[in-house]
């Protein structure tokens, strides 16, 4: 079962384009990389260093040792119905905890088939808008500090 304590990390590389990745059971569904705890010991940072390596191929200590950034900020939402079996009977709702990665540009991204189909590189507006999820959007929005109204 899995544990409802996840990340979410906004990749983005020198040129200020967001990965985003699309899904494999869920196609036209694009996201920044996410992961549930391992186990709930498992610390957030650790987590986020994992998932981008199991869903990009990215390793994180190869980077400067600054390009991975706790955001410091955690949002907790209603787990989407057609995942709800992942978890134990009555987990419903799921806290999800944020972080930045910077790259550079010409970063090799190698996915999980099993879980990810492709990959795109996108001004952050852009990246935004074709999130599925609002806390996705809401954490491209908040890395780029842009303007929600426009």
């Amino acid at each position: 079962m899995k544990i409802p304590i996840s990340v979410l990390v906004v990749i983005y590389n020198t040129s200020g384009e967001v990965l985003l990745i699309e899904r494999a059971d869920r196609k036209g569904f694009w996201q920044s990389v996410t992961g549930s705890l391992d186990s709930p010991h498992e610390m957030t940072r650790v987590a986020a260093e994992r998932e981008v390596y199991e869903e990009t191929g990215i390793q994180v200590a190869a980077l400067h040792a600054a390009a991975l950034q706790d955001m410091h900020h955690q949002v907790e939402y209603e787990i989407y119905s057609q995942w709800l079996h992942r978890y134990a009977t009555g987990v419903t709702r799921n806290v999800e905890h944020w972080f930045s990665l910077l790259v550079p540009q010409a970063t090799q991204i190698t996915l999980a088939p099993r879980e990810h189909l492709t990959y795109q590189w996108l001004k952050p507006q852009l990246a935004a808008v074709k999130c599925f999820s609002s806390s996705n959007r809401l954490a491209i929005e908040t890395v780029f500090n842009l303007d929600k109204s426009k």
